[in-house]
């Protein structure tokens, strides 16, 4: 894999300044791609999709406040403070792109500021799209339970305890063979050292926890969903894999009923399809990338 120049950009949030890192890669009209929200996450995991759609676009992959694997503020991070980043990015950073590709929880945020501010995000691709966190779908909606563990994960002793009983090797790989990826050999080695320095950051729990628990659902239930979809008005392109999740496929079985909304389900592939099969889903979406071209012209 070709190195990249890593380039940052600094933003002010809560009185601090957060460092996120960008890679840029391509030429051609700018595609923006936003990771999933989760604790193993970062911009890198859309390096695979950015090499395959590097020769037609300029490809701006860019990490998430309190994800990737910069040091991270100790920030009680809410969803307004994704929806103000995001606002950001569409105008300072990549303004009006060509389209945006926006998997996982990224979706929903997408969709907020799409559907809010018209042809800010240009068409939008979502790769296997959640609006939910790990937790509220296990137990069916948001719980008190989950308060309660974001609370003590904010604090300094028991909140890394906390913590690293969750992310730890064993349990990372244990929820990567079960939600993420087909293979369940797929996350070892170097691919699972790379994820386990992305949990070790400094000050990683604090978002990490609240993804986990729901506290960075900016939607509350399908039907904001679907409605922040319908009110958007450009182009939807849904891919996702057969082997996701049945809960989690259940949300996007409903997105793909929308009539604005255009949908592959691949043959394979579970929450991390573009990691683990990056030629399909880069074949898909740059199918879907030249449509909207051919359209503009």
């Amino acid at each position: 894999m070709k190195s990249v120049p890593l380039e940052h950009v600094e933003w002010l949030w809560d009185g601090q300044t957060v460092r996120v890192g960008v890679h840029r890669v391509g030429v051609g009209p700018t595609v923006l791609l936003l990771p999933a929200l989760s604790s193993i996450s970062t911009r890198r995991e859309m390096r695979p999709l950015q090499e395959r759609l590097a020769a037609n676009f300029t490809t701006v992959a860019i990490d998430w406040p309190g994800f990737g694997d910069e040091p991270r503020p100790a920030i009680r991070w809410q969803p307004d403070t994704y929806l103000s980043f995001l606002r950001h990015i569409l105008t300072k950073v990549a303004p009006r792109p060509f389209a945006t590709v926006a998997a996982g929880h990224a979706a929903s945020y997408a969709l907020a500021v799409g559907a809010t501010v018209s042809k800010s995000t240009g068409p939008l691709c979502l790769i296997a799209p959640t609006w939910r966190g790990p937790l509220p779908t296990m137990m069916g909606g948001r719980r008190k339970l989950g308060e309660l563990i974001t609370l003590v994960g904010d604090l300094p002793l028991l909140g890394q305890l906390v913590y690293r009983l969750n992310v730890n090797p064993p349990v990372i790989r244990m929820m990567a063979r079960g939600h993420v990826y087909m293979d369940p050999d797929w996350l070892r080695s170097e691919r699972l050292a790379q994820k386990t320095m992305v949990v070790n950051a400094t000050g990683a729990r604090y978002a990490s926890i609240r993804f986990v628990t729901g506290t960075l659902d900016l939607m509350r239930s399908r039907s904001d969903f679907l409605e922040a979809a319908d009110r958007f008005n450009q182009p939807i392109f849904l891919l996702y894999g057969e082997a996701t999740p049945r809960k989690s496929k259940a949300e996007m079985e409903a997105l793909a009923l929308l009539p604005n909304v255009r949908s592959v389900e691949l043959t394979r592939g579970k929450l991390g399809i573009y990691e683990e099969f990056p030629d399909e889903i880069a074949e898909a979406v740059k199918s879907f990338l030249n449509e909207m071209a051919g359209a503009a012209d």
